[in-house]
């Protein structure tokens, strides 16, 4: 097969608000196992969006938004139901940047030779499909960004701050989540940034830079935990819509611990809903219950709930629920990036 062949059919992203999941929502909370939980979860978000003084963060691990959820997680911003994002660098790089420079995430199959598509230069996520040519451009444009900025150390919420406003300028696609995050000053958080298509490109930047003899700009995870932990202290209180687990989850979980050891008292999250399919049997991070996260200090547990599920089929559920029932229209815009710009 040749890479025209392989890269036919796009994923669409879809669009929970043209549908009411309303009625489903509804009936599952008469039924039992995840079905329940979704009906809860979707409970707890809305309270989520409505209670006064609750700064809410969308939480992304995982490959959803190549999965087709890009355009719910950027609707939770133009429809003002988070202030925050944490997420891999993948999802904010790898996908939605990368989508808003015009390029594409294909339908595929994981039942194929993946020798024979990295000779076409398709990677692959399971049954989803990327043209490594196309990242590589990805790659390069955070270089270009990169490259512009004055050398000095920036948390990832700064550099990302100037991703999307290149995008304003540059984007293919409008409405990406970066690009909306920029003009809503809502900030996004990457932890492990460089574990990414940014990484690639910053490493380009500083090795031709260190050649030149010229100085170079870094990432300052540091920054990143104390920015974060700043909006927390801020916030009269606040909740956690998660997807998946990994280092975004401990990271926001972790700024209650954070505040304490900068000696300021702040209440634990007090809303939080993680959706995943991990196995907590194991001890791990990305499968450790909300539950247990009470035991570190770090999550209430009278508005939690883990639902155990595979993220695309419940968060448009999830969503349209909210979309449709949530009062959200009237709910106070935070614009946490400005506590920054002071």
């Amino acid at each position: 097969m040749k890479k025209k062949d392989l890269l036919k059919e796009t994923i669409k992203h879809v669009d929970a608000t043209k549908f009411n999941a309303t009625p489903i929502v509804n009936a599952m909370r008469d039924m039992s196992f995840s079905s329940r939980d979704t009906a809860r979860a979707a409970d707890i978000f809305k309270k989520m969006i409505e209670a006064k003084g609750c700064t809410n963060a969308l939480v992304l691990a995982g490959s959803t938004s190549a999965g087709g959820c890009m355009q719910v997680y950027a609707d939770m911003i133009r429809f003002n139901m988070v202030d925050m994002v944490v997420a891999t660098g993948a999802s904010i790089v790898d996908m939605d940047f990368f989508e808003a420079l015009g390029f594409k995430h294909y339908k595929g199959t994981p039942f194929i030779d993946d020798s024979m598509l990295r000779n076409n230069y398709v990677d692959r996520i399971y049954d989803t499909y990327i043209d490594e040519e196309s990242l590589q451009v990805c790659d390069h444009s955070i270089k270009i960004i990169a490259d512009s900025l004055e050398p000095r150390p920036y948390s990832s919420r700064e550099f990302i701050y100037e991703m999307g406003k290149w995008l304003v300028k540059h984007s293919k696609k409008k409405n990406s989540l970066v690009q909306l995050a920029y003009e809503h000053n809502v900030p996004i958080f990457c932890p492990a940034f460089t574990d990414s298509s940014a990484g690639f490109g910053l490493v380009k930047h500083q090795h031709e830079r260190k050649k030149a003899g010229k100085p170079y700009m870094t990432i300052d995870s540091v920054a990143d935990f104390y920015e974060l932990t700043k909006i927390k202290m801020s916030a009269k209180t606040s909740g956690l819509f998660m997807v998946g687990g990994g280092v975004p989850k401990n990271f926001i979980q972790d700024t209650v611990v954070c505040a304490e050891v900068l000696g300021v008292d702040v209440p634990m999250h007090e809303y939080a809903i993680q959706i995943t399919v991990a196995d907590v049997r194991d001890g791990a991070c990305s499968s450790s219950t909300l539950k247990e996260a009470s035991s570190w200090g770090k999550v209430q547990t009278t508005f939690e709930q883990m639902v155990y599920a595979e993220a695309t089929t419940v968060v448009p559920l999830i969503f349209s629920y909210v979309y449709h029932n949530a009062n959200w229209k009237k709910r106070k815009k935070y614009e946490w990036t400005k506590i920054f710009q002071k």
